[in-house]
């Protein structure tokens, strides 16, 4: 037998006797921990590790030693003898959770971090940035950045908002959206307005296409080719829309538009039609028209409340579907686009479903003019 063969068998030997005077813990595992464990075991969703530390205490619990247990799962002894003290301490609980690790300590806290970005602004600006906000703390990009998704922090977008001061908001409110979550039998809703000022833009050079690597490209210059009106009625039963491009948008092109939903909608059926207040829809050539069809009934919406109009949501998936990035040529491209555009949705409609109710959205009007009253209120002081 070699020298090295020797050696080695003298230092096995040693280990055992070692192993053998330091025993393992012994660990009790119950009925209902056993089940929580051999769940964690089957599950296809639980962290791989999760499901490694409850093999270790489920070995451990049938009496495997650490040495045992390391070389069937083929991991660490100090591993397994880590997770059988842990879990001896704590129960199930310790095989979801980690220990503190070991590392430099942050220097500033997230709550200070939360507390300047939302109460203080920098020098000569108007909101904070990581690297400027990291530079004024001392502190990295990376955990400023790490703070504000935590806390669902964005200073660089803002919200714009417009209060409504119509007396009648509540009456109208309720009205519209009774229409929308409970509407009348033998009837449709239509949403209705007009998209004003569709421009017909051809680029100034041709772009290129999307391909693999990178994004498709437009020249930032344009050149205008006229512009046109889109009127638009959404139906809140399927979605349907029944459409018009006019070159203007008067309270003529606006009969037409009415007399045109008179020809495409059924006649037994009456139609509720949600406006908002422009000039147009309240001329009285059309109030009179009005009259002679009792079977229109017309429900405005408060001022400055366009977003009670559904028809809204409509327009802005037309604009970022088809308009934002058409090259148009000419006026009757631009309006054989949008027909063709809404030709293939009306083939297979989804109507926008309402699920806020009135006094959920009065209680949340409430709480905002309460909040600008007093941010007014301390700026007058």
């Amino acid at each position: 037998m070699t020298e090295p063969t020797t050696i080695a068998i003298v230092i096995d030997a040693f280990l055992e006797r070692g192993c053998a005077m330091k025993k393992a813990m012994a660990i009790v595992v119950s009925d209902e921990q056993r089940a929580m464990l051999e769940s964690m075991v089957r599950s296809q969703t639980i962290d791989v590790r999760a499901a490694r530390r409850a093999r270790i205490v489920l070995l451990a619990g049938e009496g495997l030693g650490d040495r045992d247990i390391a070389r069937q799962l083929d991991i660490g002894r100090i591993q397994a003898a880590r997770w059988r003290g842990r879990f001896a301490a704590d129960g199930v609980e310790a095989i979801l959770a980690d220990l503190p690790r070991s590392g430099r300590k942050p220097r500033i806290d997230a709550a200070e971090i939360v507390r300047v970005t939302t109460q203080t602004k920098p020098a000569g600006a108007t909101h904070w940035s990581t690297r400027k906000l990291a530079a004024h703390l001392g502190i990295s990009d990376t955990t400023v950045l790490k703070v504000w998704r935590a806390n669902g922090l964005k200073p660089h977008l803002v919200d714009t908002f417009k209060v409504s001061r119509d007396p009648k908001f509540v009456e109208k409110l309720e009205d519209i959206v009774g229409l929308y979550m409970s509407p009348p039998e033998h009837a449709l809703v239509l949403c209705c307005d007009e998209k004003s000022q569709v421009q017909a833009l051809d680029r100034t050079q041709p772009g290129l296409p999307l391909k693999k690597g990178r994004a498709q490209t437009m020249t930032h210059d344009y050149k205008r080719h006229g512009t046109t009106t889109l009127f638009a009625a959404m139906s809140t039963l399927d979605g349907s829309v029944i459409s018009r491009c006019a070159q203007r948008h008067r309270h003529t092109e606006w009969l037409d538009f009415l007399r045109q939903i008179e020809r495409e909608t059924p006649k037994a059926k009456d139609l509720h039609l949600v406006c908002d207040n422009y000039a147009t829809h309240k001329h009285p050539k059309v109030k009179e028209w009005l009259e002679k069809h009792p079977r229109f009934h017309v429900h405005f919406t408060p001022t400055s409340a366009s977003w009670l109009n559904m028809v809204e949501r409509f327009f802005r998936s037309i604009s970022t579907d088809r308009l934002e990035r058409g090259v148009f040529r000419s006026v009757p491209e631009l309006i054989a686009a949008i027909e063709e555009y809404i030709a293939v949705h009306n083939q297979n409609p989804k109507p926008f479903v309402w699920t806020a109710k009135a006094n959920d959205i009065l209680q949340k009007v409430i709480r905002a003019n309460r909040q600008l009253g007093s941010k007014k209120n301390e700026a007058l002081h």
